[in-house]
């Protein structure tokens, strides 16, 4: 390993990164559903682009109060085109590119060409009208659709880039996630400004984890950022009576997380979606079913049946209502890690305090989270008081954050061999809702989660299992298609993944990222 990871301090970006950072006033970034409030509804309603993205995702020409201004004065007129209108007045964004392989390249030789397609410069050249909220560091997109950094994919990206000559990238985007945390105050979704009511699952600590773990940070280096990122998650536990943002309190007052976005009001990037969810919701307040299907969009998971009243469909949706598993592990190791730093820099009182919350949170999980009846960790609803019967692979997080008891550990691994382990894979729920992020579909990151935590409780079988079909699914679509794709069909593995309100897309980074991490572990037979 090269020492010069350490000549600059953890977030010192270059000279020109700097400036463009430094200039950048967050609160006069461009929000196109605020500045374009006429035409941005009547674009979105309209359906002139078949993704809600686009208009978001593209850059005015001129000031938007003007180009707010010319719409409304031509708007009425008889032969007034409004999709022309919109080519004339912004540049749209590049159509979501497909990498496909054009060559006899192998998987594993595709995989690390497309590192430099996904990989995007530190943004130094900002437009003024933008949403994007630039980066100081260079950084990796997803692909397709997704043109910006996403927060919880970068983690599972980050798990090829180590493994594929481009480590110090892992480097940068943890320093892009510190600075995010330092100007915004938590990560964002992602770097647009549309996504700044809410983050994403938050693995920032893991980040910093993975980083240590291979000399790539110091200890301690990012704890600032790790404290400020928590305060963010915990604001409102002083004084909490049931819930305040995103702090529960649990009827033993022991204290727990939910998903939610301080906005009640339509996705801008989904706008047309959610509208339409709303009108169809029995919830007469329409702002919370805004609400909730935000909050999903922050669990990552949207959308999916773990949302949702059982055997409903999206407008029943109540993300708000349900304390996470996946969510509560992850504020588990977020206090182990600030507990852990603390104790190396040695601040005693500060590592205790982090510590018993760490313990605390642990203890609750395992008492208001496991699912003796079907053998998994699940989620609780806040207004019935119960769990939610909804059993996912969200269970195998206390399994990779050692937060499950051997016995319990014993008893998961027995229900994803039974019910979750399909041929392509493990898959993500037990209900075919039509939603994405449920059956039949297995996704990358959870593989991962799966595989790994399964290692930790030494259930080396059944996690090699896991890998070697979610590696012949990846290696057989590629095959097929040249493609790299966001997430499988794992039961039937001759069919393409489904659902959502978008194609499914490729690329694609953390599917990436989880192959080649996994092909370390499982080496395919020579």
């Amino acid at each position: 390993m090269l020492l010069s990871v350490f000549t600059l301090p953890a977030c010192q970006p270059s000279q020109e990164a700097a400036e463009s950072s430094a200039s950048l006033d967050l609160q006069k970034v461009y929000h196109p559903a605020q500045e374009l409030s006429t035409l941005f509804h009547d674009v979105q309603m309209s359906r002139i682009f078949p993704d809600g993205k686009t208009l978001v995702d593209a850059q005015p020409k001129d000031d938007p109060k003007l180009i707010e201004a010319r719409y409304r004065e031509n708007k009425n007129r008889a032969d007034f085109d409004l999709r022309l209108f919109v080519e004339e007045n912004f540049s749209l964004p590049p159509a979501a590119l497909h990498f496909e392989s054009k060559i006899a390249l192998d998987m594993y030789t595709h995989i690390d060409s497309l590192w430099s397609h996904l990989r995007r410069p530190a943004d130094t050249n900002y437009h003024p009208y933008s949403s994007l909220i630039p980066l100081p560091f260079p950084y990796v997109v997803p692909g397709g659709r997704f043109r910006e950094i996403y927060y919880w994919d970068s983690y599972f990206t980050m798990q090829g880039l180590i493994y594929s000559q481009q480590a110090y990238l892992a480097r940068d985007m943890v320093k892009n996630f510190a600075w995010l945390i330092d100007n915004i105050g938590h990560i964002p979704n992602g770097n647009r400004s549309y996504y700044l009511s809410r983050s994403q699952p938050p693995f920032f600590s893991s980040m910093v984890a993975l980083l240590e773990r291979h000399q790539l940070a110091q200890t301690a280096e990012f704890l600032p950022q790790l404290e400020k990122e928590y305060a963010f998650w915990m604001a409102g536990e002083n004084g909490l009576s049931t819930t305040h943002l995103r702090v529960v309190k649990m009827p033993d007052g022991a204290i727990l997380n939910r998903y939610y976005d301080s906005l009640d009001e339509p996705r801008p990037e989904s706008y047309r979606e959610d509208i339409h969810t709303a009108s169809q919701a029995r919830n007469p307040n329409k702002n919370q079913v805004f609400r909730d299907l935000r909050a999903a969009a922050e669990s990552g998971w949207d959308f999916s049946s773990r949302w949702l009243t059982p055997y409903g469909e999206l407008p029943s949706i109540r993300t708000t209502d349900i304390v996470p598993v996946d969510l509560n592990c992850l504020l588990f190791h977020m206090e182990q890690e600030i507990s852990r730093q603390h104790a190396f820099l040695g601040n005693t009182l500060q590592a205790a305090e982090f510590a018993d919350r760490a313990e605390r949170r642990k203890q609750a999980i395992q008492h208001w989270l496991w699912d003796d009846l079907r053998g998994v960790y699940g989620d609780y609803s806040i207004s019935e008081k119960n769990l939610t019967g909804i059993a996912s692979l969200a269970t195998v997080y206390p399994l990779y954050y050692s937060v499950a008891t051997q016995e319990h550990a014993q008893r998961i691994a027995h229900t994803l061999h039974r019910d979750f382990l399909k041929d392509g894979g493990l898959v993500t729920t037990l209900q075919a809702t039509g939603e994405q992020w449920d059956f039949p579909n297995g996704w990358p990151p959870l593989q991962w989660l799966a595989v790994i935590g399964l290692r930790h409780y030494e259930f080396n079988d059944l996690a090699q299992t896991v890998a070697e079909r979610w590696l012949a699914l990846n290696q057989k679509v590629f095959q097929g298609t040249g493609r790299m794709m966001e997430k499988y069909n794992v039961v039937d593995i001759n069919a393409p993944a489904g659902g959502g309100e978008y194609p499914t897309q490729d690329g694609f980074g953390w599917t990436n990222g989880v192959v080649v991490g996994l092909q370390r572990i499982y080496p395919p037979a020579k």
